[in-house]
């Protein structure tokens, strides 16, 4: 993540874990019902079967000993719940251009 041009990391301890000192962390987040509406519409899937295992997983995500999900302190929070796929690339893309004083 630290050569020339940086990276782009997706996952659950990215910015607590992985790479706790990263310039620019985000953590994305919608509502529990607008990510399982999504996910469902991905894998052709019943919306409240994906409601039910999604919330399962967060529950067991933040609640292990290692890495348990949460934000890095200094995570900008990026609530995509109302936003479109390029309305949240472009809040992802001002919060890096505001970090590199670009």
């Amino acid at each position: 993540a630290r050569r020339d041009g940086g990276a782009v990391l997706d996952g659950r301890d990215i910015g607590t874990v992985i790479c706790p000192d990263a310039a620019v962390k985000l953590y994305v987040v919608a509502s529990d019902e607008v990510r399982a509406a999504r996910r469902a519409a991905e894998l052709g899937a019943d919306p409240q079967e994906m409601l039910a295992q999604l919330r399962e997983r967060d529950l067991r995500d933040s609640q292990r000993a290692t890495a348990p999900l949460r934000p890095a302190e200094d995570a900008v929070v990026l609530d995509t719940s109302t936003l479109s796929i390029d309305d949240a690339v472009a809040r992802a893309v001002a919060e890096v251009l505001r970090v590199r004083g670009d």
